[in-house]
């Protein structure tokens, strides 16, 4: 196997659980509203530092859709699934975009996800 390259992602990133490789930027979110058989996930755009597995045929919550397990390139877990197509109409806009699995990702930012955490405040301010 060849050597891996990992692209440096500029500004606020989720990274890989495993192994803190950047995945996609945080510009780059569409939506926290998406599930996985793990719980949460979210919706990017783009994402970065991945290899993208064997295409197939998936019935989801949200119907049947052509898609494609996202590995992180460096450590090699799951991390997730890209959208190939969608075979519903109203599902279209999801085609060509990556979903993270929350279990399975960082913000870059924080050790760890808290959405409700405001980074600047300190304790007496969060009282």
């Amino acid at each position: 196997m060849g050597r891996v390259f990992v692209v440096d992602l500029e500004g606020r990133t989720y990274k890989c659980k495993f192994c803190k490789t950047p995945l996609a930027l945080a510009d780059e979110l569409v939506s926290r509203e998406f599930h996985c058989r793990g719980g949460k996930a979210y919706l990017f755009n783009n994402a970065a530092n991945i290899t993208v597995g064997t295409l197939e045929e998936r019935s989801m919550l949200s119907g049947m859709h052509t898609v494609a397990d996202i590995f992180c390139c460096c450590c090699g877990q799951i991390v997730g699934w890209k959208y190939e197509a969608a075979h519903e109409m109203r599902q279209k806009y999801k085609e060509g975009k990556f979903v993270l699995e929350r279990g399975r990702i960082v913000d870059g930012f924080e050790s760890e996800f808290y959405i409700d955490t405001h980074p600047n405040m300190s304790d007496a301010e969060d009282a």
